[in-house]
């Protein structure tokens, strides 16, 4: 019977056969596989397994994080029905549950004896009197000094003095914000849901326990800030005495940790060998003392070293299989030789041995415990758990050296693992055994890589050796040999989700930065890019905004060059989050080639454009020079900043535009025309020269003209002018002036007359239009800047289009503008000019070429 998959196949039929062979055609299974082929050899066309990818879905305060191992992590705002549970307290039960949970592991082996705790009683009394008056306190001393001893000691006294009891954290390599976040989990329930920074500062502020950390390394400013966010639990600080102090506001009490006397540390000495000593051996443990400083580590090592003493000083021979058991066969070796008494006789230890006595102790220890130290070394002194030894070593029986290692004093406890302790790292590596150390860091990061890609691996347990695969990474990634960086690459890349599952975001962050290190080096820019979207989206969800924004931008631009469309779709998403978290738009990222083109954000055309960047116009305005004689409706202008007139409206406004544009369509044919016929050099009063500088341009405000401005020189030669304006015309140059009443064909003559005047222009007066008097060379004296857009050809055809609205006002408003000014001295100049132009503009045939015409 299949617990799993419950069908017929229970009963021992299959639906192929009554029997369970099956019958001749049983390809269509129930539980829908396929039948494996006989032939070993044969190849498998069906479908294959899917890898099965972990994606977990984490909320993060209002955020819902979905950790994606392929494209990277997706955040969004939490959807409605996504909300998680309000974080629960648990409950005295859950609370030892999950500090069993915490523990390390047993290590394989005998036990090892319980040690007194000796000469500690004044300071353990201190502490237990301290905590239960609700005071924390700090508990300094020296590295192997026995505060891991005390503090259980005081853990096991103050069980009952908060109503949260006691929470045990270690504190190495833990920031102030990992704490916190650990003392949230050990006493509230709440799974896959991290708090935000303020919910977790109410959530921790409500919690009253004694909270014991080991081990403990920030000081200073961090320090103050984790005891003010959690006033009402006391803290024991187990640290160094170089640790940076806390501020002078953080009532904090002081208690030292000296070492032990003489006689007690006789006496561990005596416990850890477990027979009295001798009184050679006494007399060398005294020494020890007075070198080490009474430190309970020394001691416990030194007892190590007389026990395997006591076995190098045992008979060979005394447990031979084949003399003491059985008769002894003919093929058997031959028999050793018996030991004498110089030969059994083990000398001690030297004093220098006595105090590091690391090297020593582990050359007498077996070659997987030996090895187990060289991976340890490699990982900067993070022992492996012991079910990785037999795959790292090598040895199916490796998981008993960590007992071994245990037992002889060279390792300590450091939250959920083990690690070396204190001065043995060091002198290990002294003693050769950091030799292949990238070799071994490589193994390990290997090893860790496939199996933390395994989907049966949790993110739980991923999080118990973190410390150790960041140990990998870290001692990888400065190595410059050829395949270590891309080993770290691959470790950080299988490690950060199960971290991130695994709330361990301290490590998680940890992670990322070494493998985008590594893959900086190794060259793999797709793997860059993926570490840096992840650190993005890790930013914010921190609410480290400035960050998030950095690396998502980084991450984009990377993913852009690689053309990987999803993978910058995702980075864009959690961008767009960040922009509007900070409450600004988003900066333009240019996409690269073969990137995915963003879709045009309509809101930031009508609003303000993002600080730093220019407003760029929506309609540039082109430099092409435009006809003057072209009749064609134009767009409504502008109006100016700072301009005198407001602008009408309704139907009234459209109205006026439309006969203003028609008078000014006029004038401006009107003065195209005096400038067209002035600039003929045979005419004898040809000496009247109008330009089109003297027109009203359309930019200029309607209380002021052209002809005010002030005359700065002489005019410039006849010739240029002359030659420049008779060249460009298409039409017959006739010099034959028009004496009928009726207006010429031709928009103008080239001889100087005006059309539909039958007066020669020579009868003009001759003088200066700006200064009122006359010219002493009898020549109109005209702007020293030349005229930027010269007259080109006159239009021959009639506009296309012409204002649907007859400018019924234009004889109504022209001669009642006050604001002109004259700019001549006498009144046949001007009077000449109008007759002209209202015998074009009334005469003119409906069929004329005439562009006043149409204006009108």
């Amino acid at each position: 019977m299949d617990p799993t998959h419950q069908g017929p196949g229970e009963y021992g039929r299959t639906p192929g056969g009554s029997d369970g062979s099956g019958g001749p055609d049983d390809s269509d299974r129930s539980d829908g596989r396929r039948r494996p082929s006989r032939e070993s050899n044969a190849a498998d066309f069906g479908q294959p397994t899917p890898q099965q990818v972990r994606v977990v879905q984490v909320t993060v305060g209002d955020l819902l994080l979905t950790v994606n191992p392929v494209d990277g992590s997706e955040v969004e705002a939490c959807p409605p029905g996504y909300e998680p549970d309000a974080p629960a307290r648990r409950t005295p039960g859950e609370r030892a549950a999950h500090e069993r949970a915490g523990a390390p592991p047993v290590p394989a082996g005998p036990p090892a004896p319980q040690l007194p705790l000796l000469e500690r009683q004044d300071e353990r009394e201190r502490l237990v009197s301290l905590l239960a008056r609700g005071r924390s306190v700090r508990l300094t001393g020296q590295a192997g000094s026995g505060r891991t001893a005390l503090l259980d000691a005081v853990a096991a006294d103050c069980t009952d003095l908060a109503p949260d009891g006691v929470v045990r954290l270690s504190g190495h390599r833990r920031t102030a914000a990992d704490l916190l976040y650990g003392l949230f989990d050990a006493t509230h329930l709440a799974p896959l849901h991290r708090p935000g920074p303020e919910e977790l500062l109410a959530l921790v502020r409500s919690i009253g326990a004694v909270v014991i950390v080991d081990d403990l390394e920030i000081g200073g400013a961090a320090l103050d800030g984790l005891l003010e966010a959690t006033p009402e639990c006391a803290f024991l600080f187990g640290t160094t005495p170089d640790l940076t102090p806390p501020g002078v506001d953080a009532h904090l009490e002081e208690v030292l940790l000296a070492g032990l006397g003489r006689s007690a540390s006789l006496e561990l000495l005596a416990k850890v060998v477990e027979r009295p000593l001798t009184e050679e051996e006494r007399n060398w443990a005294g020494d020890l003392w007075f070198e080490s400083e009474g430190l309970p580590l020394r001691f416990v090592q030194a007892g190590s070293l007389l026990r395997q003493r006591d076995l190098l000083n045992t008979d060979p021979a005394a447990f031979d299989e084949y003399d003491y058991f059985e008769p002894r066969p003919d093929d058997a070796p031959p028999v050793p030789e018996a030991p004498t008494a110089e030969t059994l006789d083990v000398p001690l230890p030297s004093l220098g041995e006595g105090a590091a006595p690391a090297v020593l102790l582990a050359s007498r220890l077996s070659e997987a415990a030996r090895e187990t130290l060289r991976f340890t070394v490699a990982l900067g002194g993070e022992v492996p758990h012991q079910a990785h030894l037999p795959a790292l070593v090598g040895d199916t029986h490796a998981d008993a050296a960590l007992g071994e290692l245990a037992g002889c004093g060279l390792l300590s406890a450091a939250g959920p693992r083990y690690r070396l302790a204190a001065g043995v790292l060091a002198q290990l590596e002294a003693g050769g055994y950091a030799e292949e150390a990238a070799a071994h860091a490589r193994t390990a990061a290997q090893h860790y890589a496939w199996w933390v890609s395994h989907p049966s691996v949790t993110p739980q347990r991923a999080v118990a050796e973190a410390d150790a695969m960041v140990a990998a990474m870290g001692r990888l990634v400065p190595d410059g040999e050829a395949g270590q960086a891309s080993a770290a690459v691959l470790l950080a890349r299988s490690a950060a989700p199960a971290l991130a599952a695994g709330l361990s975001w301290g490590a998680w962050e940890k992670a990322l930065r070494a493998g985008q290190e590594a893959a900086r080096i190794a060259g793999e820019v797709a793997e860059e890019a993926y570490f840096h979207h992840e650190l993005g989206v890790l930013a914010l969800c921190s609410g480290n905004l400035d960050r998030a924004r950095t690396e998502l931008e980084t991450s984009i631009s990377m993913r852009g060059a690689l053309a990987d469309k999803s993978g910058a779709v995702a980075g864009r998403r959690a961008l767009a989050l960040v922009a509007d978290r900070s409450g600004g738009f988003a900066p333009p990222v240019r996409p690269q080639t073969g990137g995915e083109v963003p879709a045009v954000r309509h809101d930031l055309l009508a609003g303000t454009p993002p600080t730093g960047l220019p407003a760029a116009p929506l309609f540039a305005r082109q430099s092409v020079e435009e006809d003057p004689t072209v009749v064609a409706p134009f767009p409504p202008a502008v109006p100016k900043a700072g301009g005198g007139r407001a602008l009408l409206g309704g139907a009234r406004r459209n109205l006026a535009a439309a006969g203003a544009g028609a008078l000014l369509v006029a004038v401006l044919g009107t003065v195209v025309t005096l400038g067209l016929t002035a600039g003929d050099p045979e005419e004898p009063g040809g000496s009247r020269n109008v330009t089109t500088e003297q027109s009203s341009p359309e930019d200029t405000p309607d209380d002021a003209s052209p002809a005010d401005e002030p005359d700065d020189g002489p005019a410039p030669d006849d010739g240029a002018p002359g030659e420049e304006v008779l060249a460009t015309p298409g039409t017959s140059a006739s010099a034959t002036p028009s004496t009928s009443g009726s207006p010429s064909p031709a928009p103008s003559s080239p001889d100087g007359s005006s059309p539909g005047t039958g007066e020669p222009s020579s009868t003009l007066p001759t003088e200066d239009p700006t200064s009122g008097g006359p010219s002493p060379s009898g020549k109109p004296t005209t702007p020293t800047k030349p005229p930027t857009t010269p007259p080109t050809t006159p239009p021959t055809t009639p506009p296309t289009e012409t204002p649907t609205t007859p400018p019924t006002e234009t004889p109504t408003e022209e001669p009642t503008d006050p604001g002109g000014p004259d700019t001549t001295s006498s009144a046949s100049g001007p009077a000449e000019s109008a007759t002209a132009t209202a015998t074009a503009t009334t005469e003119a045939p409906a069929g004329s070429d005439d562009p006043t015409e149409a204006a009108a």
